[in-house]
């Protein structure tokens, strides 16, 4: 049976958001945008059970290709990305560094995000973009020190992330990698989420890239080395996490600028992440305007 997926969309210029069923998808803010405006609300009330059963009650109202697909949550109050978080990711380094005792991240703006089958922009400033597929941790439930054995119950939702990377723009400076995580629409979120349910959802997901139809990454969820309970509780150790927030757990080797030469993004690829239990974030490629 296909999970509960759900989505923000646009049409006609109106942003929306609804539940994607095989043959459409079910228009849920004509139906409780007073109550829940966005997914955002959605989540905070955790009623994105109650939507997905309800939206199963009806039949669809636009056409999958009659819309634009948007990144799941509008607006989130923090996108916070995982480095280094698969084994043999701190080898591809090639810096003679042990593993990290801690996770390394940093934070990306919405801004940087499209979402599914919208072009990511390869910028003026950079012929080095690159791709990285990722899991992804939505919150529900806002908390501060959160301890590791309740840490799963603040998940509402799972989605996908091509945390996509210009890569000679991490190098610009001593100690940082804002500039070449932040580009405008150099990476997605998507294509929807899916409700989390427990732990055995998660626990361990085959996590895939494709570039052109050739699997660049393959990895498991199993296999992090900062799992998902130890994130969120370090995470919550030093900001609170809020509804909405978005968690990028981290990307398996493969990555383009691992290779020798290289193999960055160009206009006209398509990249595919997907994952089992949430399916495929699809994006093609163009250079800015």
């Amino acid at each position: 049976m296909t999970p509960p997926r759900l989505s923000t969309y646009s049409i006609d210029g109106a942003t929306r958001y609804g539940a994607v069923l095989d043959g459409g998808i079910v228009d849920l803010s004509a139906r409780f945008a007073k109550e829940y405006p966005t997914l955002r609300e959605v989540i905070a009330a955790g009623a994105l059970p109650r939507l997905a059963a309800e939206a199963a009650r009806h039949q669809p109202d636009h056409a999958l290709d009659a819309i634009t697909w948007l990144p799941p949550i509008p607006a989130p109050e923090k996108i916070i990305c995982i480095g280094v978080n698969y084994p043999d990711r701190n080898a591809e380094y090639k810096d003679g560094q042990d593993a990290p005792k801690y996770p390394s991240m940093f934070m990306r703006t919405p801004r940087s995000f499209v979402g599914h089958e919208t072009p990511l922009v390869r910028p003026r400033a950079s012929a080095q973009l690159d791709y990285e597929g990722e899991l992804v941790l939505v919150i529900g439930k806002a908390g501060r020190h959160i301890p590791e054995n309740t840490a799963l119950d603040h998940i509402a939702a799972i989605t996908l992330c091509n945390e996509g990377t210009i890569r000679d723009w991490v190098r610009h400076a001593k100690f940082n990698v804002t500039q070449g995580k932040n580009f405008d629409s150099t990476g997605s979120l998507g294509p929807w989420l899916v409700p989390y349910t427990d732990e055995a959802q998660i626990a361990d997901i085959r996590l895939t890239t494709r570039v052109n139809g050739e699997t660049r990454q393959d990895d498991r969820t199993g296999r992090l080395i900062f799992g998902f309970r130890y994130l969120i509780n370090y995470i919550s150790t030093f900001t609170t996490l809020t509804a909405g927030d978005v968690i990028v757990t981290g990307t398996p080797t493969g990555a383009g600028a691992r290779f020798d030469p290289p193999r960055y993004l160009a206009p006209g690829d398509v990249v595919e992440v997907e994952a089992d239990g949430i399916g495929t974030l699809r994006n093609g490629v163009i250079d800015e305007a």
